[in-house]
């Protein structure tokens, strides 16, 4: 019998485009794992659609409980990891999961985290404060938005003349590779042998 893959829950509150980029890895095996499970914020985006076409099952956690359904879940799917693709939530990580949830950043964190900071928040504002560089930062997640361990980051140039798009565009492109080198280096400590 072949090895059983690390399985992935991936949480989302948006397009997917992350996700998708998850599972296209897994599929082509550049990343040795398998997404069991995806826990949207809302049920109508993308991502649910993205999940859904790929046979992958969707729990729905809105408002009031939010971590509490979103980590029931992973659970259920025997998650190895929580991976945060564009969860625009603060998530409470259980004891159970304490270094097990990772999530991608669009700046090079410290600078420019914290509540609100997304999206393209966060290419205006590093923008707007002149900065010659910008990126992407993997981390752990832990009870605050944008604070806890960094696993990794990758830099990108901000060259003259930069939109909050064109800007967005090379730190997703940044975001496309970190973030699976991130996941396998997660499994890769905790003992599950990750390849790809």
């Amino acid at each position: 019998m072949p090895p059983r893959l690390p399985r992935l829950t991936v949480l989302l509150s948006g397009s997917g485009s992350t996700l998708q980029n998850l599972l296209d890895r897994c599929a082509d095996g550049r990343l040795a794992a398998s997404v069991v499970g995806v826990v949207s914020s809302r049920p109508d985006v993308l991502g649910v659609d993205r999940a859904r076409r790929a046979g992958v099952p969707v729990v729905v956690a809105e408002k009031a409980g939010r971590s509490e359904t979103a980590f029931a879940a992973a659970r259920g799917w025997g998650a190895d990891l929580v991976v945060c693709a564009g969860w625009l939530h603060l998530l409470k990580v259980p004891p159970d999961f304490r270094g097990r949830v990772l999530n991608v950043h669009p700046s090079l964190l410290p600078k420019f985290g914290g509540k609100g900071m997304y999206g393209r928040h966060v290419h205006e504002a590093v923008l707007a404060a002149g900065e010659t560089e910008s990126g992407c930062t993997v981390h752990l997640l832990d009870d605050t938005y944008d604070t806890g361990p960094v696993v990794l980051q990758r830099k990108v140039p901000v060259l003259p003349g930069d939109t909050p798009e064109t800007l967005a565009e090379r730190v997703q492109a940044a975001e496309r590779e970190a973030l699976p080198e991130g996941i396998r280096s997660v499994l890769s400590c905790s003992g599950l042998k990750p390849g790809g």
